[in-house]
């Protein structure tokens, strides 16, 4: 790629806040914007240049509600390629006050805990509704343990691959890239203007296209980690998403499909640590939606 991936010019990254109190009541705000004035929204906005992820979301959350927070997990990844890319995280209350009318500004007019069916409001709009049951849904029962950024650097938007597929008789290959050392294929996103607004698994298809075989097709992308630095290599903003993905059997009982680039090879994982762990995270989806 011949440029990094910087905030406000390539990329916009859009932090979301889901928080609850001891009485299940879900932290809303009233906007401020002149487009959506007096409408009800979640806690969210955009990381400004500098910031980390997790301070992105602490700001906005002080800023709309007057509440210190700390994020749990990340619930979800919303994304439209590097244009836009929207972390939803469930978050703790940690302190402050909550914001009044008598306290309202640009940011926001009010907040409030709400208890009652978020739908009955004036919505900004509606896509915070299936968040929330999500947010609710991992509260009862968590499908993936919880996931935080980790502040290591990374130029582009990229997605390191761990790429699965599990015999019906209980074993496991996971793909490796073998340019150089083995390692776990990385694909970068966006490179080219014409996808800067095409979706993540663009990048995603194009690789398993090269080395599989057309059937049998890739399962879902789910999230099971993610890196990022402010002010990286170049001043760069770039996000690296390690993502899981499963290649289905063709057959009970066969191994994996045979690769058609020969950069890439398969390895059978013999360690039961590690094979247990990647099979808990197939078999359960135990991963951060994308």
């Amino acid at each position: 790629p011949a440029s990094p991936v910087r905030l406000g010019s390539s990329a916009c990254y859009v932090v979301l806040a889901v928080l609850f109190n001891e009485e299940d009541g879900v932290l809303l705000v009233q906007e401020a914007k002149p487009e959506c004035r007096g409408k009800w929204y979640l806690p969210a906005g955009r990381m400004e240049p500098g910031e980390t992820i997790a301070a992105a979301l602490r700001r906005e959350v002080k800023e709309e509600t007057g509440l210190e927070c700390e994020p749990l997990t990340l619930l979800a990844l919303e994304e439209r390629g590097p244009a836009w890319v929207r972390f939803v995280f469930l978050a703790r209350p940690t302190g402050g006050t909550l914001k009044t009318l008598r306290e309202a500004d640009a940011e926001s007019l009010q907040a409030r805990w709400w208890d009652g069916d978020p739908a009955a409001l004036p919505l900004r709009a509606p896509d915070i509704l299936p968040l929330l049951d999500l947010a609710a849904r991992y509260r009862r029962s968590p499908p993936h343990p919880p996931t935080l950024p980790q502040e290591l650097p990374c130029a582009q938007l990229c997605l390191r691959l761990l790429v699965a597929f599990a015999s019906s008789t209980g074993d496991l290959w996971v793909l490796l890239s073998t340019a150089g050392p083995p390692r776990l294929p990385v694909v970068a996103c966006g490179t080219d203007p014409a996808e800067i607004r095409r979706g993540l698994r663009l990048p995603v298809l194009r690789l398993l296209r090269g080395c599989l075989p057309p059937d049998p097709p890739a399962g879902p992308l789910g999230l099971l980690g993610l890196q990022h630095r402010a002010g990286g290599p170049g001043g760069a903003d770039g996000v690296c998403f390690n993502v899981l993905l499963s290649i289905p059997p063709h057959s009970p009982g066969d191994g994996p499909p045979e690769l058609r680039d020969p950069a890439f090879r398969w390895w059978r994982v013999e360690e039961e640590g590690l094979k247990g762990q990647i099979l808990q995270r197939l078999r359960g989806a135990a991963t951060v939606p994308i």
